[in-house]
């Protein structure tokens, strides 16, 4: 085959590649084209400004902005003010060893100030972040804490009052050598009295309608659930009562004996007793009584 020939047929073969090659070619010729009015229009200036840096923040040292928020807090006296500053070491510098202890910082401004819902917040999420630092007990007992101090008054809702107790229990269990499982024992009584404190205000109540049964349940609660709390005494005393206005001497007796037993010096023995000797009979325990399964089940009785 001649050199002529050879050419002729490679030319006829890459002929329609040759074509793809130029129509792309010219394609992207048209895009440039198409660019270059748009440029004048402003889209030059657009992604200058957006590439351009932003030289309006600046951040701060880490330290500068922990130490000012400990400055607002100790001598300043504006705990809202501190704990900006404290997030704001969290924000600036999220990563460090300051961002960790500005958060918990930041937890403690805000329980300071009263700010609860905000202190929990800031609380949680540093228990989740470094559950295995030193300070997370510290930061599990201020959630906890902050619901205590929102406990409100028996008359109310005891919601709060049953999330405190939970939140105080977590703390006894995730860290129970540490210094906060004490205070939070402490303050899991306190609440749980609370709540017997509820029971006994509704049973007076149910009392006072002559609805025994009702008032039976209540105080029952107290009695087999808060038998540790200051308000099992008059729970005792309330049952002789109920029991006997609806003629179950039995189980008045039984209150009446597990009463006097337990607490021989209260006065509301001397009123279940008078109030048992008022119907000519004695207290006597029934051994078969849920009174006094209750007691003996916890080593009282």
């Amino acid at each position: 085959m001649s050199a002529k020939r050879m050419t002729l047929e490679l030319d006829h073969s890459d002929v329609s590649g040759l074509k793809r090659a130029a129509r792309a070619l010219r394609f992207a010729a048209g895009l440039v084209v198409l660019a270059l009015p748009l440029s004048g229009c402003g889209t030059g200036a657009l992604w200058d400004k957006f590439m351009a840096k932003d030289d309006t923040f600046v951040d701060e040292p880490a330290d500068k902005l922990y130490n000012e928020g400990l400055y607002m807090m100790n001598e300043k006296k504006d705990l809202k003010a501190a704990s900006k500053k404290f997030e704001e070491v969290d924000r600036q510098h999220p990563y460090s060893e300051w961002a960790r202890k500005s958060l918990l910082m930041s937890a403690y401004s805000y329980y300071q100030a009263g700010d609860y819902d905000s202190c929990i917040g800031s609380a949680t999420r540093y228990v989740t972040l470094h559950p295995g630092s030193p300070d997370a007990a510290y930061a599990q007992y201020l959630i906890a804490a902050s619901h205590f101090d929102q406990i409100p008054d028996i008359s109310r809702d005891q919601g709060r009052t049953e999330k405190a107790i939970a939140a105080l229990e977590e703390v006894v269990r995730k860290y129970p050598t540490s210094e906060y499982a004490t205070s939070a024992k402490t303050k899991i009584e306190a609440a749980r009295d609370q709540l017997a404190g509820k029971e006994m205000a509704v049973g007076r109540y149910y009392m006072e309608k002559r609805d025994f049964t009702a008032a039976i349940n209540r105080f029952k609660t107290v009695v087999t659930q808060y038998q540790t709390t200051r308000h099992v005494e008059e729970a005792l005393y309330r049952l002789t009562e109920a029991y006997m206005a609806i003629g179950i001497a039995g189980e008045a007796q039984t209150a009446a004996a597990v009463l006097g037993h337990n607490f021989p010096d209260s006065r509301w023995y001397k009123d279940a007793y008078n109030l048992v000797k008022s119907g000519g009979l004695e207290p006597s325990e029934n051994q078969g009584s849920w009174i006094s399964r209750t007691f003996k089940k916890i080593g009282l009785g």
